[in-house]
């Protein structure tokens, strides 16, 4: 329900969204698929799985902006892992959105702004 109302408010932000993947298969198989510049990636997945394998797939080789979203941005996994950023939950839809921004800035080599939106902070 979460993951359909983002996709709702992705939209009507202007982003195309590829789909929503309920598990790691899914979700490399749907962005070998689609091919997006930006992903929304939930650290844990419901499956116990890690969307850090995710980004580990679909990163290299390509110019795929991950963001992590996470109850726990601060978890060990995300300090190796492929990705631009990580969004601490709970965000709103204004957050998420501008840190979609800043991603897309980001892969395109921008320099970070001094501040950034509430709950985000830039990997590596």
């Amino acid at each position: 329900m979460i993951a359909d109302y983002l996709e709702e408010v992705l939209n009507d932000a202007g982003y195309e969204v590829c789909g929503i993947a309920p598990d790691v298969e899914t979700a490399i198989t749907m962005g070998r698929a689609c091919q997006p510049d930006l992903g929304i990636i939930d650290l844990r997945l419901p499956d116990g799985r890690l969307g850090t394998e995710v980004a580990a797939a679909l990163c290299p080789g390509t110019r795929f902006g991950a963001l992590y979203s996470t109850g726990n941005p601060d978890h060990p996994m995300l300090r190796d892992a492929m990705g631009v950023a990580c969004l601490a939950k709970p965000y709103t839809p204004d957050v998420l959105v501008a840190a979609l921004h800043l991603v897309w800035a980001r892969m395109m080599g921008e320099a970070a702004p001094s501040t950034l939106p509430n709950g985000l902070r830039l990997l590596h």
